[in-house]
């Protein structure tokens, strides 16, 4: 199997996984039971994986072993096949979800055996910009005053014509009211922060140029594939809260001072594929009919630098 081959396999199997997941977790929109709606999507991702014709490794997924019984990492999935990679985060967005709120979606990133970070379930700082760019353009060393002075610039427009994207956390309120200072806008997102980063990659749809902010590592990762396959550019480093955690990823051979580009996320190539399940900035959610769910779904594939917007038709 040449590469534009395994890039089609891969693409075909994580838009199933993902439209499938979304199917079955839209219909617990607006319920308020964020577990359920999470529930329903792994289990249809995990059975659109059972089948499929490669020997997967969960390497992001819903927990460690003893912590989450559903997709968890490590989790071995798949009929057999060429060795590859998987994260998934089933449901980004379970609040969003349960309360019938914009931005919730199913999310799926596969890469060949070693082609994404084993993350550890901790926080993680990053930072992310679309493609179009000068390399080296965003640093997480330098202040975000300097990063959007840096991006208005690129852009040959103001710092008021830049708009970030954060998390609406108590956390980031220092980097608030820099940006604030600084003269750039701000788009503050309640839950869904690979949404956040990967809004970047396309700005005339989202309208959000730059990500700032600390979330969950393996959104992180997630995130640094749709970076990889738009072209953009994204930075990270893993921000453990106790000593517990900061061992936990010295045992997985992570450093936690190190910051971290996307060859050490995603350093070969990858295949992104998210769903909306509900309506949102990129896309529309799950709609029904008596007899067919649609489905809208954007499929990104670095071994063909392929970008597929999909509008798919499921029988019920």
């Amino acid at each position: 199997m040449n590469k534009h081959q395994t890039g089609l396999l891969l693409s075909q199997i994580a838009q199933h996984a993902t439209e499938v997941a979304a199917i079955a977790s839209a219909r617990w929109r607006g319920f308020g039971k964020k577990n359920d709606a999470d529930q329903a999507a792994v289990d249809a991702m995990r059975k659109a994986f059972a089948d499929a014709p490669f020997s997967g490794k969960v390497v992001i997924g819903e927990g460690e072993i003893d912590e989450a019984p559903m997709l968890y990492i490590g989790e071995e999935l798949g009929a057999g096949g060429i060795g590859v990679d998987i994260a998934v985060d089933p449901l980004e967005g379970t609040k969003l979800c349960a309360n019938d709120a914009p931005n919730a979606m199913t999310v799926v990133a596969l890469a060949l055996k070693g082609g994404l970070l084993h993350a550890p379930d901790m926080y993680m700082e990053k930072l992310a910009i679309g493609p179009g760019y000068p390399p080296g353009l965003i640093d997480l060393d330098l202040s975000p005053t300097e990063n959007v002075q840096r991006l208005a610039q690129a852009k040959g427009v103001a710092v008021t014509d830049i708009r970030a994207c954060l998390l609406d956390r108590d956390r980031h309120q220092h980097i608030i009211e820099e940006l604030r200072r600084a003269g750039a806008g701000i788009r503050l997102i309640p839950d869904g922060d690979v949404a956040g980063v990967f809004w970047t990659t396309e700005v005339a749809r989202s309208g959000v140029d730059i990500y700032f902010g600390s979330g969950g590592a393996p959104e992180g990762v997630l995130a640094a594939a749709a970076i990889r396959c738009a072209g953009g550019q994204m930075q990270a480093r893993l921000k453990p809260e106790t000593d517990q955690e900061a061992e936990r990823a010295r045992k997985m051979g992570r450093d936690v001072a190190a910051k971290l580009t996307l060859d050490d996320m995603a350093p070969g190539d990858v295949v992104f594929a998210a769903s909306g399940v509900t309506d949102g900035s990129m896309f529309g959610g799950v709609r029904f009919d008596e007899r067919t769910a649609h489905v809208d779904t954007l499929v990104w594939d670095s071994f063909s630098s392929r970008k597929l917007r999909v509008r798919s038709l499921h029988a019920l």
